[in-house]
Protein backbone atom coordinates (compact mmCIF):
# COMPACT_ATOMS: atom_id res chain seq x y z
CA UNK A 1 0.00 0.00 0.00
CA UNK A 2 1.19 3.53 -0.68
CA UNK A 3 2.40 5.56 2.26
CA UNK A 4 -0.20 7.34 4.37
CA UNK A 5 0.24 10.72 6.02
CA UNK A 6 -1.78 10.19 9.20
CA UNK A 7 -1.03 13.67 10.52
CA UNK A 8 -2.37 15.24 7.35
CA UNK A 9 -5.57 13.18 7.56
CA UNK A 10 -6.09 14.33 11.16
CA UNK A 11 -5.25 17.92 10.29
CA UNK A 12 -7.32 18.30 7.12
CA UNK A 13 -10.43 16.17 7.74
CA UNK A 14 -13.12 15.68 10.38
CA UNK A 15 -11.51 12.44 11.57
CA UNK A 16 -10.42 12.59 15.21
CA UNK A 17 -8.53 9.30 15.50
CA UNK A 18 -6.84 7.03 12.96
CA UNK A 19 -6.13 3.37 13.62
CA UNK A 20 -3.93 1.78 10.96
CA UNK A 21 -3.21 -1.94 10.65
CA UNK A 22 -0.85 -3.81 8.38
CA UNK A 23 -3.49 -6.55 8.10
CA UNK A 24 -7.08 -7.02 9.23
CA UNK A 25 -9.85 -9.43 8.44
CA UNK A 26 -12.40 -6.63 8.04
CA UNK A 27 -12.14 -2.94 8.84
CA UNK A 28 -15.89 -2.89 9.56
CA UNK A 29 -15.46 -5.69 12.10
CA UNK A 30 -12.61 -3.82 13.78
CA UNK A 31 -14.69 -0.62 13.90
CA UNK A 32 -17.52 -2.64 15.47
CA UNK A 33 -15.12 -3.97 18.10
CA UNK A 34 -13.93 -0.44 18.89
CA UNK A 35 -17.55 0.69 19.25
CA UNK A 36 -18.22 -2.17 21.69
CA UNK A 37 -15.11 -1.16 23.63
CA UNK A 38 -16.62 2.30 24.07
CA UNK A 39 -14.58 4.36 21.61
CA UNK A 40 -15.10 8.02 22.45
CA UNK A 41 -12.88 9.86 19.97
CA UNK A 42 -15.10 9.94 16.90
CA UNK A 43 -15.11 9.95 13.94
CA UNK A 44 -12.65 7.05 14.10
CA UNK A 45 -10.95 5.91 10.90
CA UNK A 46 -9.85 2.27 10.73
CA UNK A 47 -7.64 1.47 7.76
CA UNK A 48 -5.85 -1.70 6.74
CA UNK A 49 -2.92 -2.11 4.37
CA UNK A 50 -4.30 -5.58 3.67
CA UNK A 51 -7.85 -6.78 4.31
CA UNK A 52 -8.28 -10.55 4.19
CA UNK A 53 -12.01 -10.97 4.87
CA UNK A 54 -13.71 -7.85 3.57
CA UNK A 55 -17.51 -7.98 3.60
CA UNK A 56 -20.16 -6.69 1.24
CA UNK A 57 -23.93 -6.56 1.56
CA UNK A 58 -25.82 -9.75 2.32
CA UNK A 59 -22.76 -11.57 3.60
CA UNK A 60 -20.95 -11.37 0.27
CA UNK A 61 -17.17 -11.15 0.35
CA UNK A 62 -15.24 -8.13 -0.92
CA UNK A 63 -11.86 -8.65 -2.57
CA UNK A 64 -9.19 -6.20 -1.44
CA UNK A 65 -5.95 -6.19 -3.40
CA UNK A 66 -2.57 -5.41 -1.80
CA UNK A 67 -2.59 -1.91 -3.30
CA UNK A 68 -6.27 -1.16 -2.77
CA UNK A 69 -7.74 1.34 -0.32
CA UNK A 70 -9.90 -0.27 2.39
CA UNK A 71 -11.19 1.63 5.40
CA UNK A 72 -14.10 2.09 7.78
CA UNK A 73 -15.37 5.15 9.58
CA UNK A 74 -17.11 4.92 12.96
CA UNK A 75 -19.48 7.86 13.43
CA UNK A 76 -21.63 9.27 16.19
CA UNK A 77 -25.33 8.56 15.88
CA UNK A 78 -26.03 12.25 15.18
CA UNK A 79 -24.23 11.86 11.87
CA UNK A 80 -27.01 9.61 10.60
CA UNK A 81 -29.85 11.15 12.65
CA UNK A 82 -30.21 7.83 14.52
CA UNK A 83 -33.34 6.91 12.59
CA UNK A 84 -34.73 3.74 11.09
CA UNK A 85 -33.77 3.29 7.47
CA UNK A 86 -30.65 5.42 7.84
CA UNK A 87 -28.23 2.85 6.39
CA UNK A 88 -29.44 3.01 2.74
CA UNK A 89 -29.37 6.80 2.74
CA UNK A 90 -25.92 6.91 4.32
CA UNK A 91 -24.77 4.40 1.69
CA UNK A 92 -26.01 6.75 -1.04
CA UNK A 93 -24.23 9.68 0.64
CA UNK A 94 -21.02 7.68 0.65
CA UNK A 95 -21.54 6.67 -2.98
CA UNK A 96 -22.00 10.28 -4.02
CA UNK A 97 -18.82 11.24 -2.13
CA UNK A 98 -16.82 8.48 -3.82
CA UNK A 99 -18.05 9.47 -7.29
CA UNK A 100 -17.29 13.13 -6.64
CA UNK A 101 -13.78 12.22 -5.46
CA UNK A 102 -12.88 9.82 -8.25
CA UNK A 103 -14.58 11.56 -11.19
CA UNK A 104 -11.79 14.16 -11.70
CA UNK A 105 -9.21 11.36 -11.73
CA UNK A 106 -10.82 9.29 -14.49
CA UNK A 107 -11.86 12.29 -16.62
CA UNK A 108 -13.52 10.96 -19.78
CA UNK A 109 -14.58 7.63 -18.27
CA UNK A 110 -18.22 7.23 -17.23
CA UNK A 111 -18.56 6.84 -13.47
CA UNK A 112 -21.61 6.63 -11.28
CA UNK A 113 -23.69 4.67 -8.80
CA UNK A 114 -25.35 1.28 -9.03
CA UNK A 115 -28.04 1.27 -6.36
CA UNK A 116 -27.67 0.56 -3.54
CA UNK A 117 -23.93 0.50 -2.80
CA UNK A 118 -21.59 0.13 -5.78
CA UNK A 119 -19.55 2.67 -7.71
CA UNK A 120 -19.08 1.71 -11.35
CA UNK A 121 -16.49 3.18 -13.72
CA UNK A 122 -16.28 2.37 -17.43
CA UNK A 123 -18.89 -0.35 -16.91
CA UNK A 124 -17.05 -2.21 -14.15
CA UNK A 125 -17.07 -2.15 -10.36
CA UNK A 126 -14.49 0.23 -8.90
CA UNK A 127 -15.70 0.60 -5.31
CA UNK A 128 -18.11 -0.93 -2.82
CA UNK A 129 -19.76 0.45 0.29
CA UNK A 130 -21.07 -1.31 3.37
CA UNK A 131 -22.99 0.74 5.96
CA UNK A 132 -23.93 -0.82 9.29
CA UNK A 133 -25.95 0.98 11.97
CA UNK A 134 -25.22 -0.39 15.44
CA UNK A 135 -27.76 -0.95 18.20
CA UNK A 136 -26.69 2.26 19.95
CA UNK A 137 -27.31 4.28 16.78
CA UNK A 138 -23.69 4.79 15.81
CA UNK A 139 -22.86 4.03 12.20
CA UNK A 140 -19.98 2.36 10.42
CA UNK A 141 -19.25 3.28 6.81
CA UNK A 142 -16.96 0.79 5.13
CA UNK A 143 -15.49 1.69 1.75
CA UNK A 144 -13.25 -0.34 -0.52
CA UNK A 145 -11.75 1.23 -3.63
CA UNK A 146 -9.68 -0.65 -6.20
CA UNK A 147 -6.90 1.88 -6.61
CA UNK A 148 -3.36 0.84 -7.53
CA UNK A 149 -3.68 -2.87 -8.32
CA UNK A 150 -3.08 -3.99 -11.91
CA UNK A 151 -5.81 -6.20 -13.36
CA UNK A 152 -3.31 -9.06 -13.28
CA UNK A 153 -3.71 -9.14 -9.50
CA UNK A 154 -7.51 -9.26 -9.65
CA UNK A 155 -8.98 -12.76 -9.14
CA UNK A 156 -9.78 -14.32 -12.52
CA UNK A 157 -13.51 -14.57 -11.79
CA UNK A 158 -13.69 -10.83 -11.08
CA UNK A 159 -11.77 -9.56 -14.12
CA UNK A 160 -14.92 -9.31 -16.31
CA UNK A 161 -16.72 -7.16 -13.72
CA UNK A 162 -14.01 -5.25 -11.82
CA UNK A 163 -11.66 -2.41 -12.62
CA UNK A 164 -9.03 -0.35 -10.82
CA UNK A 165 -7.90 3.26 -10.92
CA UNK A 166 -4.53 2.10 -12.24
CA UNK A 167 -6.27 0.30 -15.10
CA UNK A 168 -8.47 3.30 -15.87
CA UNK A 169 -5.80 5.99 -15.74
CA UNK A 170 -2.47 4.24 -16.33
CA UNK A 171 -1.01 5.85 -13.23
CA UNK A 172 -0.74 5.17 -9.50
CA UNK A 173 -2.62 7.44 -7.10
CA UNK A 174 -1.66 8.71 -3.67
CA UNK A 175 -3.88 7.20 -1.00
CA UNK A 176 -3.55 10.18 1.34
CA UNK A 177 -4.77 12.54 -1.39
CA UNK A 178 -7.75 10.28 -2.12
CA UNK A 179 -8.63 9.83 1.56
CA UNK A 180 -8.45 13.53 2.41
CA UNK A 181 -10.62 14.47 -0.57
CA UNK A 182 -13.09 11.66 0.07
CA UNK A 183 -13.45 12.25 3.81
CA UNK A 184 -14.09 15.95 3.26
CA UNK A 185 -16.73 15.24 0.63
CA UNK A 186 -18.29 12.57 2.84
CA UNK A 187 -18.54 15.02 5.74
CA UNK A 188 -20.34 17.53 3.50
CA UNK A 189 -22.68 14.90 2.10
CA UNK A 190 -23.62 13.66 5.58
CA UNK A 191 -24.45 17.25 6.53
CA UNK A 192 -26.56 17.55 3.37
CA UNK A 193 -28.32 14.29 4.28
CA UNK A 194 -29.14 15.60 7.75
CA UNK A 195 -30.30 19.04 6.62
CA UNK A 196 -31.72 18.66 3.10
CA UNK A 197 -31.97 14.93 2.32
CA UNK A 198 -33.81 15.51 -0.96
CA UNK A 199 -30.77 17.39 -2.25
CA UNK A 200 -28.56 14.39 -1.44
CA UNK A 201 -30.87 11.87 -3.09
CA UNK A 202 -31.24 14.11 -6.15
CA UNK A 203 -27.46 14.05 -6.52
CA UNK A 204 -27.46 10.25 -6.14
CA UNK A 205 -30.19 10.04 -8.78
CA UNK A 206 -28.11 12.15 -11.18
CA UNK A 207 -25.25 9.65 -10.76
CA UNK A 208 -27.50 6.59 -11.21
CA UNK A 209 -26.21 4.47 -14.12
CA UNK A 210 -29.14 2.03 -14.02
CA UNK A 211 -31.80 4.42 -15.30
CA UNK A 212 -33.94 3.00 -18.13
CA UNK A 213 -32.30 -0.42 -17.81
CA UNK A 214 -34.16 -3.62 -17.02
CA UNK A 215 -33.27 -4.76 -13.49
CA UNK A 216 -34.19 -7.82 -11.47
CA UNK A 217 -34.38 -7.25 -7.73
CA UNK A 218 -34.16 -10.08 -5.22
CA UNK A 219 -36.32 -9.23 -2.23
CA UNK A 220 -36.38 -12.14 0.17
CA UNK A 221 -37.82 -15.06 -1.80
CA UNK A 222 -39.43 -12.72 -4.31
CA UNK A 223 -37.90 -11.42 -7.53
CA UNK A 224 -39.15 -8.26 -9.21
CA UNK A 225 -38.19 -7.24 -12.75
CA UNK A 226 -38.80 -3.81 -14.16
CA UNK A 227 -37.32 -0.75 -15.83
CA UNK A 228 -35.26 1.42 -13.52
CA UNK A 229 -36.61 4.94 -13.26
CA UNK A 230 -33.85 6.19 -11.00
CA UNK A 231 -33.57 6.92 -7.29
CA UNK A 232 -36.48 8.52 -5.45
CA UNK A 233 -36.24 11.54 -3.15
CA UNK A 234 -36.32 9.20 -0.14
CA UNK A 235 -33.50 7.01 -1.51
CA UNK A 236 -35.71 4.18 -2.84
CA UNK A 237 -35.02 2.41 -6.10
CA UNK A 238 -37.80 3.14 -8.60
CA UNK A 239 -38.84 0.21 -10.79
CA UNK A 240 -41.58 0.38 -13.38
CA UNK A 241 -43.17 -3.04 -13.66
CA UNK A 242 -46.26 -4.33 -15.47
CA UNK A 243 -48.19 -3.26 -12.37
CA UNK A 244 -46.91 0.32 -12.36
CA UNK A 245 -44.16 2.33 -10.70
CA UNK A 246 -42.97 0.99 -7.33
CA UNK A 247 -40.41 2.04 -4.72
CA UNK A 248 -38.00 -0.47 -3.15
CA UNK A 249 -35.94 0.32 -0.07
CA UNK A 250 -33.95 -2.91 0.20
CA UNK A 251 -32.99 -5.92 -1.85
CA UNK A 252 -30.18 -7.11 -4.10
CA UNK A 253 -29.87 -6.47 -7.81
CA UNK A 254 -29.25 -9.87 -9.40
CA UNK A 255 -29.54 -8.94 -13.07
Amino acid sequence: MSSLDINRILRETFVVEVERHSELGSTNDRATDRAKQGAKKLPLLVIADRQTAGRGRGGNSWWTGPDSLAFSLLLESAAVENKAGAAPLVSLAAGVAVVETIKPLVQNKEIGIHWPNDVIAAGRKLAGILVEVLSDGRAIIGIGINTNDPLGKVPAELIPIATTLLELTGTRHDHTDILVALLNRLERRLITLAQTPAELTAQADSFCLQRDKSLTLQLGRQTITGLCRGIATDGALLLETSEGLHSYYSGTIIA
